[in-house]
């Protein structure tokens, strides 16, 4: 095992990020469509009289959701050239850890399992139910929880020292 770097850690490249966001990007399109394509074939091949409107409906969520995360990875990690197609940013970085991107992903993953484990049983679409509950846990844990429950600001000591003068100017 080496041992732990010292100073800085390093960073990616423009263009390091830019190739892995297409190869991210790609991945998880193809990870979404083999699900879905895996999902067509066997229901179509054993499930077909049993297809209900319920079963169609979920169907054309997951296929939403699923288009829905790919067009936001692209759009999220979109580059922007300068006039003379120079890299000048290679948008955001889908890989980067606790970012959009990763959210995105999760999405993407539970979907794909979702629809590949649902021809077994109609019962694993109740794991689509994770995803609010996924989205309301991040609202309080980011947003909710610490607006609620940040504590009052604290008097400094010249806030404590203009307070006594004013006090003082307001009893004489």
């Amino acid at each position: 095992m080496p041992p732990p770097q010292k100073g800085k850690a390093p960073t990616k490249g423009a263009k390091q990020i830019l190739v892995e966001n297409a190869a991210t990007v790609n991945f998880y399109r193809n990870m979404a469509l083999g699900a879905a394509s895996f999902y067509a074939v066997l229901t179509a091949a054993l499930y077909y009289d049993s297809l209900t409107t319920g079963i169609i409906f979920l169907n054309v969520l997951i296929l939403s959701i699923n288009i829905g995360c790919y067009q936001m990875m692209r759009y999220i990690s979109r580059p922007i050239y300068s006039d003379n197609t120079q890299l000048v940013d290679p948008g955001l970085d889908l890989n980067m850890e606790g970012g959009m991107g990763e959210h995105v992903k999760d999405i993407v993953i539970l979907s794909s399992i979702t629809h590949v484990l649902a021809v077994v049983s109609n019962y694993f679409w109740l794991l689509l139910l994770l995803l609010p509950i996924r989205a309301l846990w991040l609202l309080w844990v980011n947003i909710l929880g610490p607006w609620f429950f940040q504590e009052a600001p604290q008097d400094t000591e010249q806030d404590e020292k203009k307070k006594k003068r004013k006090m003082r100017r307001h009893h004489q």
